[in-house]
């Protein structure tokens, strides 16, 4: 709303000063400042406010060191992230941006279904919480709009290789000449690691013969399907000790943010010959204001934790990175850049699928971990919780790093 006041008065009346709204980096550093006062500032009393309401947090026994002095503790912190991060978007962000929309439309809908299934689980004082049928039946909705809206939305293109193109353009802040971009829509994708990294899904349906790439939403959209129910899900299992997935997930975000600014700038993307994406690069505004939101949850999420975010924010934040990645053609990347959810989510099916296995075969169920999702086998071991989290942030910031060098390391 005030990028579009000060597009006006720049545009009307000439003001000096409010021609700086139209840089995406300037609006970005103050979503991340305007989002991080307001999570530590309001966080404290939508705190205050859960405590008072008795929405606190029911422990099951697991037998695990101090579990027992998390009872009772806030619940539902997710809403602090979600506040945080839609207030600074919807003020500095171009709201008409598809992927803007998309973004807010996701958001809101995991953060609903979020916070259904915790509000089940306190009020109706039922564990179990909101059915897994139900909660994959709202993943799967917000897939399909999300595939639908990608693949048929004419805004949604990618730059075709530009070679042989003697059109040009002036960039209006340099005196950089570049070709044209031809924007074309597309169901292309970046493989990592790879020299020629383009892949498109529509290949896939190449032996039916011609024509076959009007038929390519058959693969895309199941595609978005799974890769939002399952980095949703990872999400989901990855918050089980204090700080963990809001402090991974904050690093997994700002590499995303990173693709985001340079596969929507001509001027990167032609240097890293890469896949430029129109209007891309407004989704750097809601990252911004995404990490923001989630380092001021750290400040009453870092052990020992005053809130706990629950599903209303583990599902919000799963969802929104898997939308980010996909939006960027970089969710072949997901396994490595999320590799903490990942390996979360592995832990819990190996140990599920050898404990039905073994008791299959020899009546008796054995386990791979100590406990699952992998945190809690840690646990069990004897480290504290600080020392989990810690180290699996530096095995986040790793990936990460690993993750953006793909821009280049190929």
């Amino acid at each position: 709303m005030i990028y579009y006041l000060f597009d006006y008065l720049d545009k009307m009346w000439d003001i000096p000063g409010t021609g700086v709204f139209q840089y995406i980096t300037f609006r970005s550093a103050l979503a991340f400042i305007l989002s991080l006062l307001l999570s530590t500032i309001y966080g404290k009393r939508i705190i205050n406010f859960l405590r008072r309401q008795q929405v606190g947090e029911t422990v099951r026994e697991l037998g695990l060191e101090g579990q027992n002095e998390k009872a009772g503790t806030p619940t539902m912190g997710g809403l602090i992230i979600i506040f945080a991060t839609l207030i600074p978007v919807l003020l500095f962000a171009r709201l008409q941006n598809i992927y803007i929309v998309l973004l807010i439309v996701t958001m809101l809908w995991m953060g609903i279904i979020g916070f259904i299934d915790d509000y089940i689980k306190i009020f109706k004082k039922d564990k179990e919480g909101l059915q897994g049928k139900f909660k994959i039946i709202g993943q799967v909705g917000l897939g399909l709009i999300v595939g639908v809206v990608l693949y048929f939305s004419p805004v949604v293109t990618v730059r075709t290789d530009t070679g042989g193109n003697t059109a040009s353009f002036r960039v209006s802040t340099t005196n950089v000449i570049l070709p044209a971009p031809q924007e074309i829509k597309s169901t292309a994708t970046t493989i990592p690691f790879f020299k020629n990294n383009e892949f498109d899904y529509a290949e896939l349906l190449a032996w039916t013969g011609e024509g076959y790439e009007k038929w390519a939403w058959l693969i895309f959209i199941p595609v978005v399907i799974f890769i939002i129910t399952a980095v949703s899900n990872g999400a989901n299992l990855t918050d089980g000790i204090d700080g963990l997935a809001a402090g991974t997930s904050a690093i997994s975000v700002l590499a995303l943010g990173i693709f985001t600014f340079v596969s929507g700038n001509i001027i990167f993307s032609n240097y890293l010959n890469i896949m430029y994406i129109p209007n891309s690069g407004e989704m750097t505004v809601f990252i911004s204001a995404f990490v923001g939101s989630l380092i001021g949850f750290l400040w009453y999420n870092s052990y020992p934790a005053s809130v706990f975010m629950g599903d209303t924010g583990s599902l919000t934040i799963g969802g929104v990175i898997a939308v980010l990645a996909i939006a960027v053609r970089k969710e072949m990347l997901i396994p490595l850049l999320c590799g903490i959810f990942l390996v979360e989510n592995l832990s819990v099916v190996l140990q599920v699928s050898y404990f039905k296995y073994t008791k299959k075969r020899w009546g008796e169920g054995r386990r791979i971990f100590l406990m699952s999702p992998l945190h809690h086998h840690y646990q069990k071991k004897g480290y504290h919780e600080s020392k989990i989290v810690t180290r699996f942030w530096i095995v986040a910031i790793m990936l990460a790093i690993l993750s953006i060098l793909t821009l280049k390391l190929r």
